[in-house]
């Protein structure tokens, strides 16, 4: 009797749970109703075996259960009984599959007005690519892929010169546009997902996979890769944001195309400019990027180009140095605004990078076999002798300045720094800070990072 009162109770309360669940699915925004119906379908179809099965092994436990002057009968064969569990089953499969494969039918029919999008992913990283005017996307190949030609671009190929590259993780869409994503990855396997959307798909290193949807609601979108690619899987973040069409149009004339991006690659600073505009920085950051202790200005000589380009547009676009309690940030962010243009940021980076690149001064201590565990996670992307690798995102941590670099840790682990929607990278040191329990752990990984 115990076992029927539980299993009736374990009925009861599956059914309650599931009516007043807390937990359900995200306001759909796609036009894939049909896989919210499909699942529902399957919810009911499971959900009446899940009830009729346990309430009849209730059932069976009560009236057949032991009693004095009761005798069991063996009966191995019920030609009867046999049958409707075979019609009923039938019918249940049926009922489950048959819708699927309709949607799937939709699924794999992508409407020829679809706009084309080219998805990347790598660890722990998303960008885009679109077809220029002409409508069609370059020639790539993974054996092209270098730190300055991420993409893998054929340059050679005419037809890709106007394609517009996007290294950002978000993507903007136009709402009410039907939208093939053609999905590739670099390195493991990925797996693009908008919950709002309804629809993913794996992304298969050597191939390219595709999906198809059509925005209907405009809005922010969080996007996530839903296959285990990698100790930073879970902070494998980006952005889907549905515009309305001049939106959008304005986003996509606001990026490059290829050839304008190798025509500013080709640009070569001024060295009596980059002096000039570099005199500000000067002031904080000392006239050989040394860095300044007294004025809480950490060691830039030496540090990549990149990077040095990435917090500036941060700083300038209100990305980083916004936090009420980022008080150095704050008075970085107004710094920034003086490089008016690229062209003065271009000067600037170039001059930095002709200084000579001496170690910071030392003045953190700590455990350091301790940190070097701890750095073991950091080195997946920073490098294993803290050189930074720009394919990961990842600046180089060797030879900076060590106090600055446990501001820092504690700013992410603290959320005063890659809290801002749009800063994907700092939220992702946001994550990982959280590694780090105490003080005396960042510490420990400072002053181990200080023998790299």
């Amino acid at each position: 009797m115990p076992i029927a009162i539980a299993l009736i109770f374990l009925v009861v309360g599956s059914v309650i749970f599931h009516l007043w669940s807390p937990w359900w699915f995200t306001p759909l925004a796609s036009n894939w109703g049909a896989i919210d119906d499909t699942i529902d379908l399957t919810f009911w179809v499971t959900g009446f075996v899940f009830v009729a099965v346990n309430l009849f092994m209730a059932y069976a436990v009560i009236k057949y259960r032991a009693a004095p002057g009761k005798k069991a009968k063996y009966d191995p064969e019920n030609h009867k009984l046999e049958t409707w569990l075979t019609v009923f089953t039938s019918i249940g499969i049926v009922a489950m599959l048959a819708p699927g494969l309709l949607v799937w039918g939709r699924f794999v029919d992508v409407p020829e007005n679809a706009l084309q999008v080219e998805v990347l992913a790598q660890q722990w990283h998303w960008s885009y690519r679109l077809p220029g005017e002409d409508g069609e996307f370059g020639n790539v190949s993974a054996k092209l892929i270098t730190n300055e030609n991420p993409f893998g671009m054929d340059y050679d190929d005419p037809v890709g010169q106007d394609d517009i590259l996007i290294s950002s993780p978000e993507l903007h869409l136009p709402v009410n546009v039907p939208v093939n994503l053609n999905l590739r990855a670099k390195d493991v396997l990925h797996n693009f997902t908008v919950a709002e959307f309804r629809v993913k798909m794996d992304m298969v290193p050597g191939m390219v996979t595709s999906m198809w949807f059509t925005p209907t609601k405009t809005g922010r979108y969080d996007l996530l890769c839903e296959e285990l690619c990698g100790i930073a899987h879970h902070a494998m973040r980006g952005a889907v944001i549905v515009d309305e069409s001049e939106d959008y149009e304005n986003w996509v004339a606001s990026h490059p195309t290829l050839n304008e991006t190798q025509i500013r690659m080709a640009y070569n600073p001024e060295p009596s400019a980059a002096a000039t505009q570099y005199a500000v920085c000067a002031a904080c950051h000392g006239q050989q990027g040394e860095g300044m202790v007294v004025l809480n200005a950490p060691k830039i000589s030496g540090q990549s180009e990149w990077y040095l380009r990435k917090q500036l547009e941060n700083y300038k676009n209100g990305v980083r140095g916004t936090h009420r309690d980022d008080l150095y940030g704050q008075q970085m962010a107004p710094m920034s605004m003086t490089l008016f243009n690229e062209e003065a940021m271009d000067n600037v980076i170039a001059h930095i990078q002709s200084f000579p690149d001496n170690p910071a001064p030392k003045t953190i201590a700590g455990d350091i076999e301790k940190g070097k565990e701890t750095y073991a996670v950091c080195a997946y992307c920073h490098g294993q002798q803290g050189e930074g690798i720009k394919a990961m995102n990842a600046p180089r941590m060797a030879g900076m300045t060590d106090w600055y670099l446990e501001r820092q840790l504690q700013n992410f682990k603290k959320g005063i720094r890659g809290q801002h929607p749009e800063d994907y990278y700092g939220k992702q040191m946001g994550f990982m800070a959280r590694i780090l329990q105490d003080d005396k752990k960042i510490r420990d990984l400072v002053a181990y990072m200080n023998t790299l």
